[in-house]
């Protein structure tokens, strides 16, 4: 059985999507870059919404870019090498293999997915996480919290929903960014 993994970079005060500009500094680093890139290589399904999914499809061809750094190269192929789920009302294709589309987010087409599999899926993107949060499907989190205070966006957990959590690592990177684990009790 898989698990259900939500991570974001967010800010210190929570957010995942700054209501304007950007989240700050300090994934785009290298060693940070490489954490998440092996952090992540465990997950096979990614399940993204419209804009999420758009963000993402840089990495279909993120490979082919001149000077490349390995770190990037390495993202890239695992990222290519696994499946997509978008869910979308409005997208009408895809620009990457082994993606589909979906209409509506189905908890229960979620959890069989993840009772089937054996490997670790990611939900992506503070809308669609949401709707898994309150579903009760996410089982891990990873936060990777800048150290920028942007004042408003849309939040890494949504208001509503209540979670005990515990604490699994934690890891400050030279850039200022800490990433935090947490498990679903």
């Amino acid at each position: 059985m898989g698990k259900l993994v939500y991570s974001m970079i967010t800010s210190l005060d929570g957010y995942a999507e700054a209501a304007e500009g950007d989240l700050g500094s300090g994934a785009e680093v290298e060693e940070v870059h490489t954490f998440i890139g092996d952090l992540f290589r465990p997950v096979r399904t990614f399940l993204y919404g419209r804009r999420m999914y758009e963000s993402m499809v840089f990495w279909e061809t993120a490979h082919s870019l001149p000077d490349a750094p390995p770190h990037i190269v390495q993202y890239a192929r695992d990222w290519q090498a696994a499946d997509k789920v978008v869910y979308s009302t409005t997208l009408e294709s895809v620009a990457s293999e082994r993606t589909r589309i979906e209409r509506t987010f189905d908890p229960d087409a979620v959890r069989r997915l993840k009772d089937e599999t054996d490997h670790d899926l990611s939900v992506d993107g503070p809308n669609l996480a949401a709707q898994a949060i309150a579903a009760g499907l996410v089982d891990e989190y990873h936060l990777f919290v800048t150290t920028s205070v942007v004042g408003g966006g849309k939040r890494f957990f949504p208001d509503g929903v209540r979670l005990d959590l515990e604490l699994v690592d934690q890891r400050a990177f030279d850039s200022g960014l800490i990433h935090a684990h947490y498990r679903a009790r």
